[in-house]
């Protein structure tokens, strides 16, 4: 598939798929999504601790980029995990401005996250480890693994078998007891599918000009 540059409505860049209809990011503002629905309501959940993260889909490098960044601050020890199956080129993530809209200083992480080995586990920092998974969403086997997921597939209306209830069993099944999984959808099909797996599901404000986005619980 190709992917078109576009910019979004807070400046920062993403990728858009013209046989899909569909982008990676929220074209109202890639990195103002991010920054709610994976960092406000999902990372500063924790603190002070060591925790493991699971990302659903690495794309563009986004989630995992702004999740080094904001670590620190949070004093997190974060083993972070990403499962990608049909991933981008450096050429292409290359042209992403968010290093620019975040620190330039992020600049080197960027590129180790996107050329660094699949499947190796690289740290980035003393306190940041990074594996890349080329896998698809389906295989994932992990068991009380994670503290935390990023579900950030593409949307029910492009890959519908992403958002049903054996996809989001396998999710409860990766996170440890008292885990979460944040994403930025909202459909009550989705939610329902994650009640079913035994997911305590909050419907919370979504990120720029979208009403809603899910948390759920592993109790």
């Amino acid at each position: 598939m190709t992917h078109e540059l576009i910019k979004t409505s807070d400046g920062s860049t993403s990728l858009y798929i013209p046989q899909l209809d569909e982008t990676y990011h929220s074209v109202h503002g890639a990195l103002q999504e991010t920054q709610h629905v994976f960092i406000k309501n999902g990372l500063q959940l924790f603190d002070h601790q060591s925790i493991s993260i699971l990302e659903i889909g690495f794309g563009t490098g986004l989630n995992a980029l702004v999740t080094y960044k904001e670590h620190n601050a949070l004093q997190l020890n974060i083993r972070y995990e990403t499962v990608e199956a049909y991933p981008i080129s450096w050429e292409e993530a290359s042209q992403m401005n968010f290093s620019e809209v975040l620190s330039p200083t992020l600049s080197p992480i960027f590129k180790q996250m996107h050329c660094c080995p699949w499947d190796e586990t690289v740290a980035l920092s003393p306190t940041f480890s990074f594996k890349k998974r080329l896998q698809r969403f389906e295989t994932i086997n992990d068991v009380d693994s994670f503290d935390l997921i990023y579900f950030d597939a593409f949307g029910a209306q492009v890959q519908p078998e992403l958002w049903q209830e054996a996809i989001f069993q396998q999710m409860y099944t990766s996170l440890k007891q008292g885990g979460y999984l944040v994403t930025y959808a909202a459909k009550g099909s989705v939610r329902r599918a994650m009640q079913a797996c035994g997911f305590t599901v909050e419907r919370l404000p979504g990120p720029p000009m979208k009403r809603e986005m899910l948390r759920a619980h592993k109790d």
